[in-house]
Formats: C-alpha cells, structure tokens, sequence
C-alpha cells in the first residue's frame, strides 16, 4: 500500500477501557485508523469486521465513537499511533479532563 494516498486519520474512543483493569498501562481506550473511505471502513469496524482490537470492542459489547478525523495519509496515521498519546488527540478525554 502506498503511503502517499490521501484519505481520512481517524480516532476511535472506546465507551469503556479494555485489557487488564488492575494495570493501568496494559489497558487500551482508543483506535487510531486510516482509510480512503473512512465511512465505509467506521461501518465495518462497527460491523465487526475490522482490526482485530475492533472486532474485540464490538463482540464484547463495549461499543466506540468516532471521536476525531484529520485528513492524511497512512503516513500520519503511523504518526499518530507512535507517538501513543491517543488521549491527547480525543476530545472525548479532554473534555472529561476539565473541572
């Protein structure tokens, strides 16, 4: 896949944490995607039939919402997920951040 093809970065906010409860840093509460048609590809993920973590959010109920999109290509998405900082880029968590 090329990285230079535009499409839409998007941030998944899971409605609850998953993982392991009593490790705060073994516990996931967000998914960042790429796609050329990110409508098409958020209705697979709620379908169940995305990434793998996607599919695990969705069999067990928990459910997400699209909390952010950025217009780019593979290469920010690569960017945004190594800086694994999701809770920075989700309005969801910043908001309820505030006092």
């Amino acid at each position: 896949m090329r990285q230079d093809v535009e499409g839409t970065v998007y941030l998944c906010h899971f409605l609850s944490p998953i993982g392991n409860r009593a490790n705060r840093r073994a516990m996931a509460r967000h998914y960042i995607g790429w796609s050329e048609d990110a409508p098409a590809r958020v209705a697979a993920q709620t379908a169940g039939n995305g990434a793998a973590i996607m599919r695990f959010v969705q069999a067990q109920g928990i459910g997400f919402v699209v909390a952010a999109t950025w217009p780019g290509t593979r290469a920010l998405e690569r960017q945004l997920k190594r800086r694994k900082c999701a809770p920075r880029f989700c309005p969801v968590c910043r908001a309820a951040q505030r006092p």
